[in-house]
Formats: C-alpha cells, structure tokens, sequence
C-alpha cells in the first residue's frame, strides 16, 4: 500500500480508536475505500468479516451491502475465508472460479439494479490481535471471466494486505463489540 494510503487507515484506525466511547456504529468505508484504491479494486470487491461474539462464524462487517446477509460458520469447508481462520494464513488465489466454494455472498446484488459478477481472483488474509484471529480481509477481482477481471494477485500484494491487516486490528476490536 502507498505510505501515504496506510499513514491514513493507520490516522484513521486511531482516531476511532480514540472516539470509541462515543457509542456510534462503526462503518468500515473509509477503510474498504482505501485498500480498494490500494489494489486497483472497486469498493465492493472488498470484504471485511469479523469474528462473531460466540467465535464459531464471520460475520461481514464491510461492504454493507452484506452486514445482514448471514455468517459463514468456521466449520466450514468450502469457505476461504473461514479456511484463513483457522490456518492463520494468507491466500491468494488467482483462479477462484474453479475452487469449490460458497457463492451465496456473490449473488448478493452490489446495487438494486446491479447483479454482481463472479468473483474470479481473490486475496485473503487473517487479522490478527496478539495471538487471536479476529478477523479476514478479502479483496477480489470479479468479471464475466477470469480475463474481465485484470490482473493476478502477487504475492507482494499479498503481503500487503497483511500489513493492512495488521493496521486494522484495533479497529475491528471495537468494530466486534457492536
């Protein structure tokens, strides 16, 4: 991420770090909007998820469009995101189509009169807070084929998001208690 991107979520995490006792709701826009500006990505090909109250499932707290949508258990077996949990691992995979997984969440239209592509790339990393996986940030590519959708991940992109991830952990400690 540009130093000047990940000086603002950094800016950005403290300052809601700080107004915490404020007891507003949390929305992870301006973050999605950055790391989307980072890797060249429309808003809603990024997701943040955090771990639910009861640590058994993610729960998406970005793009909104998804906050109510559902959880993702972490037994589950053909979800990347819940596979990131509990490896505690990042993943790019630059060819997601034929990966047996979930696509209920990409069937969610972006706008009302908008369906969604398919998601044809995509990043996952685990957010980390001491030893704890508290949470995934996922960023995708999606397209009508795997073509339409630009460029592969890199495993230097991959890196970092981690970073961002690292940045973000403070945030969505509070952003969890909500």
């Amino acid at each position: 991420m540009p130093s000047e991107h990940i000086g603002d979520l950094k800016k950005w995490v403290h300052e809601l770090a700080r107004r915490n006792n404020e007891g507003e709701v949390v929305r992870l826009n301006r973050a999605v909007e950055l790391i989307g500006k980072d890797f060249g990505v429309q808003p809603h090909e990024v997701a943040i998820l955090g771990l639910t109250p009861d640590e058994r499932s993610l729960r998406f707290l970005a793009p909104d469009n998804l906050r109510a949508v559902g959880q993702i258990p972490l037994s589950s077996t053909n979800s990347l995101a819940a596979r990131t949990v509990r490896e505690k691992r990042p993943e790019v995979i630059n060819h997601f189509t034929v990966v047996p997984h979930a696509s209920v969440f990409e069937a969610v239209p972006i706008a009302d009169e908008m369906r969604g592509d398919p998601i044809q790339k995509i990043m996952s990393a685990p957010i980390i807070l001491g030893n704890q996986v508290i949470g995934v940030v996922q960023v995708s590519r999606k397209g009508k084929t795997l073509a339409d959708a630009g460029p592969d991940f890199t495993h230097s992109q991959l890196r970092e998001l981690k970073t961002i991830c690292d940045a973000l952990a403070p945030c969505l400690m509070i952003c969890n208690k909500q």
